[in-house]
C-alpha cells in the first residue's frame, strides 16, 4: 500500500472518531456516478481493506488492541 493510501485511510479514520459527516447517502446522481467507475463489490472489498489497515495504524500509535481501536470507534463498550 502506498504512503498516500494510508495517509487517506488515517485521516478518514480519524474524522469517524469525531463524529458523523454529510455523505452523498441520498445523492443518487453521484452514487451512479461512482458506480461508472468501480464495481460496488471491488468497492466494498477496497473500502474494507482501507478500514482494516486504518484501524491497525491507530491501534498501533494508541498501543492499543486493533480490537479495543475498531469498538471505541464504533461507539461499542470495551470488553
Amino acid at each position: 500500500m502506498t504512503q498516500g493510501v494510508l495517509q487517506r485511510a488515517l485521516v478518514v479514520a480519524r474524522a469517524a472518531e469525531r463524529g458523523p459527516a454529510p455523505c452523498a447517502e441520498d445523492d443518487q446522481e453521484r452514487i451512479d456516478e461512482a458506480a461508472g467507475w468501480v464495481s460496488p463489490e471491488a468497492l466494498a472489498f477496497g473500502v474494507n481493506e482501507l478500514a482494516c489497515r486504518a484501524v491497525v495504524t491507530l491501534a498501533r500509535e494508541r498501543g492499543a488492541s486493533p480490537r479495543a481501536v475498531a469498538r471505541e470507534l464504533l461507539g461499542l463498550p470495551a470488553v
